[in-house]
């Protein structure tokens, strides 16, 4: 346990909609590549409903009715479109960088859990220079989609922790369902893809409007102390 008065040693985030103000870049891609490979256009409800998944398991979800051909077409679309055309931006959200800096000097290993793959996160990561904060990271197509706990299982291994020690935090209801799996507690932040009303049926510890609150909830969380 860490010197708070808290039970939380491990910290996992999420990163699109998380730690990164990005849902609109994400789905702009998504769309782009529904109407460049099939000529359909997904609203971007629709296209916010699977952010978080690994991109194969979003694009099927988009498109169920699709062979596996067309989805791995969008896939390959989506990726040259988010990489290399995309020009909307995905700054981190306000406190985010201060936020990190804080829990790092007062003892929280963090990491990262996210849908985007390999290459998508160190690219994000190239333009917010805050991936010295993560012991550990874990992407999709590395490992099964959320809500499969198997990234977690796997930062939890890298870091020697227990699930009783760890915390996810999220913006989707995968984020929640992926912690839940794993037995590992939660706390959801609402700006990013998904409705509180989604968050809250995963009955999260608490759902937060600003991501940089989380310190403050940390400091302040006596009641799950093991």
């Amino acid at each position: 346990m860490n010197s708070l008065d808290t039970p939380y040693s491990l910290l996992v985030f999420d990163w699109d909609g998380t730690l990164i103000d990005s849902i609109e870049q994400i789905t702009t891609s998504l769309r782009e590549a529904s109407k460049f490979v099939c000529g359909e256009d997904i609203t971007e409800d629709a296209a916010r409903s699977v952010i978080g998944l690994g991109l194969l398991e979003a694009i099927t979800g988009l498109h169920p009715d699709k062979h596996q051909s067309l989805i791995e077409q969008m896939a390959k679309r989506y990726r040259h479109h988010y990489l290399h055309e995309n020009k909307v931006p995905a700054p981190l959200f306000e406190g985010v960088a201060e936020m990190l800096d804080e829990l790092h000097l007062r003892g929280f290993t963090l990491a990262i859990a996210t849908g985007k793959s390999r290459l998508g996160l160190e690219h994000s990561l190239a333009e917010h220079p805050v991936g010295h904060y993560f012991s550990a990271t874990r992407c999709a197509g590395e490992n099964r989609s959320k809500p499969h706990p198997e990234m977690l299982l796997g930062i939890l291994d890298d870091t020697r922790m227990s699930a009783k020690q760890a915390l996810m935090i999220g913006d989707t209801g995968h984020d929640l369902a992926m912690a839940k799996n794993a037995g590992i507690d939660a706390v959801a932040v609402t700006h990013g893809a998904h409705s509180v009303d989604r968050l809250l049926l995963h009955k999260p510890l608490l759902c937060l409007d600003r991501i940089a609150d989380l310190s403050n909830f940390l400091s302040h969380n006596k009641a799950h102390a093991i």
